[in-house]
Parts: structure tokens; C-alpha cells; sequence
């Protein structure tokens, strides 16, 4: 395949190619149903993001983000629902930094829709309005997450 040939004189070319995805869980749970669905609908929502990595091989590693949707009206928990969408990503050819950066921004990037849309249609087949998750900048995220990590760094070593 073209992407895998590498041109003369540079060093090993870079690949970056989803492998598989799958859903690796999915919980949903209403605990105060059927009340909570007598209750008039002004839900506060609240979504958690997490992804986590894990290398296979040399060049493999899975990736598996965690979108975990907390709805409640008037304090009850109307649904908690959690999703979890993985993926086997083929990363060859990449220094430390552009490793890091991959795995962290654009593998959960990929996974995001197909997470989002499970976790939608999860809650809708829990008998709630659809849920629309918004998007995400996961570049946003890393950024944040390094500055903290520096910052972390400074103070130990001031």
C-alpha cells in the first residue's frame, strides 16, 4: 500500500490506521423508574470523559474511551449510562511525542462518534429523550492535561 512504502532517503514512514473497532461495555441503569418517568422533565445532565490506552506490540495499541452520562430531575438519578468504545489502532513510525499526541487526541477523536451515537441510542432505548452529546476537542484536553502536568513538574521542583 502507498502509505506503507517509504520514500528515499527518510527514515521509516509514518502510519497511523484503525484496526478494529468494537464495543468493549455498556451499562445503563434507571433506578427510580418507573416513577422518575411521572415526574415533569427538566433533567441536569452531566457527562464524563475519559479514554485510556494500552500497547499490544510494537506498533498496536488498543485505545478505549468512556463517555458516562449522569441524568437527574429533582435529585433522583433518572439514568445513569456508560459507554465504552474501543479500538485496535496500528501507530508505526512515530517519535515519543507524536505517539503520545496520537494516542491521546486522535484515537478518542475517531472513537467519539461511535461512542456518542451508543450512548445515545442506549438512552433512548431506556425510554428518555435522545441525548446528544457535543462535540469534543480532545486537542483541547491534551493541551490542558500537559500545561497541568507541567505546572505539576515546576512546583516540585520550586
Amino acid at each position: 500500500m502507498a502509505e506503507e512504502e517509504q520514500p528515499a532517503g527518510t527514515g521509516e514512514q509514518k502510519v497511523v490506521r484503525t484496526q478494529k473497532i468494537f464495543l468493549k461495555e455498556v451499562s445503563f441503569e434507571s433506578p427510580n423508574s418507573p416513577e422518575i418517568f411521572l415526574q415533569e422533565w427538566k433533567p441536569e445532565t452531566n457527562i464524563e470523559i475519559d479514554s485510556k490506552f494500552r500497547t499490544l506490540n510494537d506498533d498496536l495499541c488498543e485505545v478505549v474511551l468512556t463517555l458516562t452520562a449522569t441524568t437527574k430531575v429533582s435529585d433522583k438519578t433518572a439514568y445513569l449510562a456508560e459507554v465504552r468504545q474501543a479500538g485496535v489502532f496500528l501507530l508505526k513510525g512515530l517519535d515519543d511525542a507524536e505517539l503520545h499526541r496520537t494516542q491521546h487526541v486522535f484515537c478518542p477523536s475517531f472513537l467519539y462518534p461511535y461512542c456518542s451515537a451508543t450512548l445515545s441510542e442506549l438512552v433512548l432505548k431506556g425510554g428518555f429523550p435522545q441525548l446528544l452529546p457535543s462535540p469534543v476537542s480532545f486537542d483541547a484536553i491534551y493541551r490542558q492535561r500537559m500545561q497541568a502536568a507541567q505546572q505539576a513538574r515546576d512546583s516540585e521542583a520550586g
